[in-house]
């Protein structure tokens, strides 16, 4: 092999060099399906898990603005309680976050 081609400086092939070892492309032109229904599965667990939170947090910074609104000496303590239940909502995220990379293995 001359010097300069890619065998002989120690690259690898360019199928291997343009996917990636271990890539979803990869995975697509094997016979064993596990690899692509594993990434599916996690984008379905955290997208899941994204859009619950996503609604609650609505909710309730809709409500405090409305509790707010109504009653303004009142506005500390609703914007405290908001805090925690905002706090609350988003560890549910981090929960499927986690969850989707314990799908991956």
């Amino acid at each position: 092999m001359p010097p300069g081609s890619a065998t002989g400086s120690g690259l690898r092939n360019a199928s291997t060099a343009t996917t990636g070892e271990g890539s979803l492309a990869q995975a697509a032109n094997s016979s064993d399906p596990t690899a692509g229904l594993t990434a599916i599965g996690r984008g379905i667990v955290y997208g899941g898990a994204a859009i619950g939170p996503g609604i609650g947090i609505g909710l309730v910074v809709g409500n405090a603005i409305t509790a707010m609104a109504r009653q303004p000496e009142s506005a500390g303590t609703v914007r405290t309680t908001m805090f925690l239940g905002i706090a609350f909502t988003e560890a549910l995220a981090l929960f499927g976050f986690v969850l989707a990379f314990i799908i991956s293995g």
